[in-house]
């Protein structure tokens, strides 16, 4: 009796670490996603981020005098906020993605 409920433990263990695993490994060709996606436009004017995200639902400058724009959406009731840092030339030069998918 003991050796099977060991062997059912074990057996479980091994399920649930290889369950954690499989999902942090979509997880993670999720995020690659959403960065490949977003890093095209490093580079390129604001006026093309805007093309495509529309206008954002946030802007300010930032203390070293470049702009923030801040887009938010939601998915399945989940918030997803992008931010991308404009230079004064109006160039993309970085984001921040935080719970998009």
């Amino acid at each position: 009796m003991f050796k099977i409920n060991y062997t059912l433990i074990v057996f479980l263990t091994f399920l649930f670490l290889t369950n954690c695993q499989t999902v942090k490994n979509k997880t993670d060709k999720i995020i690659e996603k959403e960065n490949n996606k977003l890093s095209k436009f490093i580079g390129r004017p604001s006026s093309e981020l805007n093309k495509n995200l529309g206008e954002p639902d946030e802007s300010f400058k930032n203390e070293i005098g470049n702009f923030i724009f801040i887009y938010n959406t939601k998915k399945y009731g989940i918030s997803c906020k992008r931010s991308f840092e404009v230079n004064s030339n109006s160039i993309v030069i970085g984001f921040v993605s935080k719970g998009c998918f």
